[in-house]
């Protein structure tokens, strides 16, 4: 039998700034440890059939990233949650898994928070929304053609803003997936240069949808 299960995790902290390669490679050592019925492909280097949904940029958060893998026998889910924890680092942590209800190219937009840190928060909400109050917000992106010059404010107008403890609190959908995607430090680029000041934001992707906006399982 071949069964595919989503797996679900988070990766939060240190585990932040481990690189995609390197997420797959810890995945890898977590799976060799734990001794799961996995599938390998076949060939002359075969490997674990693994596939993440949205890499996750380098520097982000999450708590809600996904890996689908391929079961040659049935087993528990949580004594499989169980085995990929004790093989993985202290902020990766498995904690579920699903039989995929969608596909990783269903996926087109993304749901962000990020957390500005602030010593006067409402100077700081002034600040953003000033910022979205300009007539463009132009940010060089570098593409496989080389770099252009975009406006990206259409894709931050509807950015919700919240006062919170210390710190601002921004989340916004962001197209995504495999026709392109806005990173959202492009914002923060656009605000330090428009602000001439450095910003201390903390960028968390909190879900994925499809063209329709529902949420990715």
């Amino acid at each position: 039998m071949r069964k595919d299960v989503r797996v679900w995790f988070s990766k939060t902290g240190t585990a932040q700034y481990i690189s995609h390669l390197d997420l797959n490679r810890c995945m890898s050592r977590a799976f060799h440890k734990a001794k799961l019925p996995l599938w390998y492909t076949e060939g002359f280097n075969p490997h674990v059939f693994l596939t993440f949904a949205a890499p996750l940029s380098l520097g982000f958060e999450s708590y809600h990233e996904s890996m689908d893998i391929r079961l040659i026998e049935d087993m528990p889910y949580t004594e499989l949650i169980e085995k990929l924890n004790a093989g993985l680092p202290h902020d990766i942590r498995v904690f579920a898994v699903t039989e995929p209800e969608m596909k990783a190219n269903d996926i087109a937009f993304a749901e962000y928070v990020l957390r500005l840190e602030a010593d006067d928060v409402g100077a700081a909400a002034e600040d953003m929304r000033r910022v979205l109050a300009q007539p463009e917000i132009p940010i060089e992106k570098h593409t496989k053609k080389g770099n252009k010059i975009i406006d990206i404010k259409p894709n931050f107008e509807a950015m919700e803003i919240t006062e919170g403890d210390g710190e601002l609190v921004m989340t916004v959908r962001l197209p995504a997936g495999n026709q392109g995607g806005i990173n959202p430090v492009l914002f923060v680029d656009a605000a330090e240069k428009l602000l001439n000041k450095e910003l201390l934001v903390r960028v968390e992707r909190t879900k994925l949808f499809d063209a329709n906006f529902r949420e990715f399982k």
